[in-house]
């Protein structure tokens, strides 16, 4: 079986090598070819993999290229995780929206917008040439932003294409530990979109457990998010949110904590990056030792100004590990090749999961997963103040689709105008000018 990931020079890439080693079963991906467009970057990751496959029976085989239709051929799954612009278009990002008093983190606010509209034409694309050489082809998006990215692409490839995040997992990990259950186990009750979703249930044995987290205070104010929003506003809500909800719930804190830092997440990891690939570049640098060391760092940083933001500190060591991305897209592989029927959190065409959004909206819950594809579960409604924060930044996304299909400039100012945290016409002309001037992939936006 042959898995392309898009992206293959991505400094994750080897998380999901990782995974595949560990799979020796029939039907096991057995081929794997790396498409990016840089050569150098290829050339590095492909150092880190041949070291992790050392010694491993039926490693599977690398192959790299930066020619997309020779990737796609012959390809049984296409796992998606490339970004457009770089990390240096994600740090212009940050700084514009910042230079505008308001958020331009990755995927949410102003930057979440920008992101989309440069990737979307990327994507869709690639949907495209999906389509024409590999029809029969699964697509795992990992491309940010998430949700809205396998929204355009299901346009073309319909419920082939299926997106995967890793922050839910890991907060029904934090959550199932704390309460001294086995993660696995656990059925997670989470709904909402892309980083905007809940945490509302956490049943074992068919019993659910979570009320027992906030009759707790010590237990409650134990684990990452906990931390990050105070056990007295997830009482309020009673419910987890997943930790991109404190740019909504603090984003005033958040966004000082941003202008204040010496630097943005963005701008760390393009130098932390730069860096990593500069070493690499060298023939006596030990690949795989230099990539956990640069991960260790990477995963300890992460949302750091948001915890500073909310006076907690640093991480700690059981909250480092992610809900495993890499062995989310595994799980999804197995269940459609094998048929071994699997429960993931994924992000999903809405069918008719919630009735507040229409059928092809994607959204963010737990499915069954078979041979057939993935078939969300059905979900208890939104709370009012879910269901307004999740239509909104609907209607956003769906402002953004229309823009890079269309090229319209206003279109585009619509989108950041219409999010809550931009919530400003004047700042969204602004923010349009200001990221089309930065970034060449923007020129389709019509005046």
């Amino acid at each position: 079986m042959k898995l392309t990931i898009l992206g293959g020079g991505g400094f994750r890439v080897p998380l999901v090598y990782g995974a595949l080693l560990g799979d020796h079963a029939e039907g096991r991906v057995t081929h794997v070819t790396l498409f990016d467009l840089d050569g150098g970057r290829l050339s590095a990751i492909a150092r880190v993999l041949g070291e992790q496959g050392e010694g491993v029976p039926d490693a599977p085989v690398v192959s790299a290229t930066t020619d997309l239709d020779e990737a796609l051929r012959g390809a049984d799954f296409v796992f998606s995780a490339i970004r457009v612009g770089g990390l240096a278009g994600r740090a212009a990002d940050e700084r514009i929206a910042l230079a505008e008093g308001v958020l331009g983190q990755e995927t949410v606010g102003a930057g979440g917008i920008a992101y989309g509209l440069r990737t979307l034409p990327v994507v869709t694309h690639i949907a495209r040439r999906i389509a024409e050489l590999a029809p029969d082809a699964w697509v795992i998006n990992f491309t940010n932003p998430a949700g809205m990215v396998t929204e355009a692409m299901s346009r073309i490839l319909g419920d082939r294409v299926l997106g995967i995040c890793d922050s839910p997992v890991g907060l029904g990990r934090r959550v199932a530990r704390v309460l001294g259950a086995k993660p696995d186990e656990a059925w997670i009750d989470y709904v909402g979109l892309n980083h905007l979703g809940w945490l509302r249930g956490l049943k074992v044995g068919g019993h659910d457990i979570l009320p027992r987290l906030f009759e707790d205070a010590a237990l409650l104010g134990s684990f990452e998010e906990g931390r990050l929003f105070g056990t007295e506003w997830l009482r309020s809500l009673g419910a987890v949110p997943n930790e991109y909800l404190h740019y909504y719930y603090f984003n005033r804190e958040a966004v000082r904590a941003y202008r204040e830092a010496e630097k943005t997440r963005g701008a760390y990891l393009l130098d932390q990056q730069a860096g990593f690939y500069e070493e690499m570049g060298k023939p006596d640098t030990p690949p795989l030792a230099t990539w956990h060391r640069v991960l260790a760092d990477r995963e300890a940083t992460y949302m750091a100004h948001n915890r500073e933001a909310a006076g907690v500190g640093e991480r700690d060591e059981e909250d480092l590990e992610s809900g495993g991305y890499e062995k989310v897209a595994l799980a999804l592989m197995r269940a459609i090749a094998r048929n071994e029927r699997a429960t993931l959190i994924l992000n999903v065409r809405n069918r008719q999961t919630l009735s507040v959004l229409d059928a092809d909206a994607v959204i963010e819950v737990p499915c069954f997963v078979d041979a057939a594809g993935a078939h969300p579960v059905s979900v208890d409604p939104l709370p009012y103040h879910a269901v307004g924060l999740v239509t909104a930044v609907k209607a956003v996304e769906r402002e953004v689709l229309a823009a890079a299909e269309s090229g319209s400039r206003a279109t585009a100012v619509k989108a950041f105008a219409l999010h809550p945290l931009v919530d400003s016409v004047a700042v969204a002309r602004r923010l349009v000018d200001g990221y089309t001037a930065e970034h060449a992939g923007l020129a389709y936006l019509r005046r």
